[in-house]
């Protein structure tokens, strides 16, 4: 313990070097984590961690699928939910199965079940990489909402995949009746159980005496607990988390005071970020014991890189094609939802710039490495380090071909230029002046007699009514700082019912309302 502690410490330090460096580069961090543990495997001497695969779904998903059911807005998600469900199902069933018929074909001894666990493994886009590339670029926002909605789904229906395919590996066999039975229930059972555990949670935040610090420990226990009841259930965990996760972030101004949020968010930023590096790390520090397991089996390394190779241009393939696919039954269906793009030929460059966009990242490394390293009957499992390598090539390829090309691609194909979104300076003045009407609106209707009365409630009508900060600092007693709080809250409500129009961007509301926490805060401290 005492040995591998300093490691692990070191990891950490080296995660948050990478992430400065990514950032003076203006490139992706994943990119260079991938390419550090890459590196990393070539170091003589290191320790190789191994964790046990039973846990690694469990250490890993459960808060990497909150944070970004939290993160994510589900007002675009019911927006766009055909080509987000069309993306995160229909897709990534297409992908897998053509990743399982190239790879029974081209990989000497690799069964269909084999295949199929492959591709559940490498078929998810990564919610992390994507954001982190796009940033750096551009995009309408319903863009950005189908790619987050996406990444969040997908890596339930691949994972689904995953359980079958190693079902089917461990036992030779594969019943369809059973499999869709289990498949209703995982689905079923999983998005009820996590609506029931976040129902359970909130009432929870509500009804107990908590602060910012029980708070965040609760949010950080949650999506383990609804994880592991999920799984302890014969449903999906993976759902359970996010359906779980959505219920409780649309609900966080019910049950989270201004404190909680304002540190939450921080905390699980730190956190989701260091496991994130940890995963990429942790994945180079095993190649070295990946590739003599290849070399024992009598496969040479560079036909290994061949089928990692191989397997990525199946997954850009199919992601492509499947961007086509769902471009064309669009105009065919649903002709009134059809992207806006200015030309045929911006048209005709969206599906591949959204097909370009499947980067893979920490999901697909957690399902490999979860893969077991004996079956049931004790036998090795076949092509587990194969497998585990593919993984990190295809990860590896993404991130830095379609990771380093996707921000010039996007601009020099002009798709974008004419962005229909309304500019956010724009839209954050509406927003602002909005607040400022309705504030003083509530003050006049509410407080209108004791504002005639006295000294601080004139300033304060005069704040709101000229915008400008008073010049006396000891204005501020217990009652106008009681009125306060309340007009915050009253901003709240104001900004919950504006999110309810569609054409309102749910970024800005946060924004703002995490401005207006902030302001308590400051005001809590007075």
């Amino acid at each position: 313990m005492h040995s591998i502690l300093p490691f692990l410490l070191a990891m950490i330090a080296a995660i948050v070097l990478l992430e400065m460096w990514a950032t003076k580069l203006r490139i992706a961090y994943p990119i260079l984590l991938v390419v550090a543990g890459l590196l990393i495997s070539f170091i003589p001497g290191l320790p190789i961690l191994k964790i046990n695969p039973d846990l690694i779904f469990f250490i890993f998903l459960p808060p990497l699928l909150f944070e970004a059911a939290w993160s994510i807005s589900f007002k675009e998600m019911k927006k766009w939910w055909r080509i987000i469900g069309s993306f995160a199902f229909l897709v990534v069933f297409f992908t897998a199965l053509s990743v399982a018929v190239v790879a029974n074909y081209f990989i000497p001894g690799f069964t269909i079940a084999l295949g199929f666990l492959l591709g559940g493994i490498v078929s998810p886009p990564d919610a992390v990489s994507t954001g982190a590339i796009t940033s750096f670029v551009k995009i309408p926002k319903s863009t950005s909402a189908i790619l987050e909605g996406e990444s969040l789904l997908n890596d339930a229906s691949s994972l689904i995949i995953f359980r079958f395919a190693l079902v089917a590996v461990g036992t030779g066999q594969f019943v369809w009746q059973t499999a869709a039975i289990s498949f209703v229930w995982m689905v079923i059972g999983g998005v009820g159980i996590g609506l029931l555990l976040g129902w359970f949670f909130v009432q929870a935040h509500k009804r107990l005496p908590t602060d910012a610090s029980s708070d965040i420990a609760l949010t950080i226990i949650e999506p383990y607990f609804m994880y592991w009841v999920g799984e302890q259930l014969h449903s999906s965990g993976v759902l359970a988390v996010v359906s779980g996760g959505l219920y409780m972030a649309n609900r966080r101004l019910l049950f989270l005071n201004s404190t909680s949020r304002i540190r939450g968010y921080s905390v699980w930023e730190s956190f989701v970020f260091i496991l994130n590096g940890i995963v990429f790390l942790i994945i180079g520090l095993g190649l070295p014991d990946i590739v003599a397991g290849l070399r024992s089996k009598g496969i040479p390394l560079s036909t290994a890189i061949g089928y990692g190779v191989l397997v990525t241009a199946v997954l850009i393939a199919a992601r492509i094609i499947s961007a086509y696919a769902a471009l064309v039954a669009t105009l065919i269906f649903r002709p009134s939802v059809a992207p806006r793009v200015g030309s045929r030929r911006r048209r005709f460059l969206l599906p591949l710039i959204l097909g370009w966009t499947g980067m893979r990242g920490v999901v697909s490394l957690a399902a490999a490495l979860a893969i077991p390293p004996v079956l049931n009957d004790g036998s090795a499992f076949p092509y587990r380090n194969l497998i585990l390598f593919i993984t990190f090539v295809v990860i590896l390829l993404t991130l830095v071909i379609q990771g380093l090309t996707l921000p010039a691609f996007i601009k020099n194909s002009g798709v974008f230029d004419f962005i229909t979104d309304e500019p956010e300076h724009i839209a954050k003045q509406k927003l602002k002046q909005g607040l400022r009407a309705h504030i003083y609106k509530f003050l006049k209707e509410k407080y209108n007699n004791e504002m005639q009365d006295h000294v601080g409630m004139q300033k304060l009508l005069s704040h709101w009514e000229e915008k400008i900060k008073a010049s006396d600092d000891d204005w501020m007693n217990e009652k106008t700082k009681a009125i306060f709080l309340e007009m915050l809250n009253v901003q709240r409500q104001y900004l919950d019912e504006y999110n309810k129009d569609v054409t309102v961007d749910e970024d800005i509301i946060r924004m703002q309302l995490y401005q207006i926490d902030l302001e308590e805060e400051r005001l809590r401290m007075l």
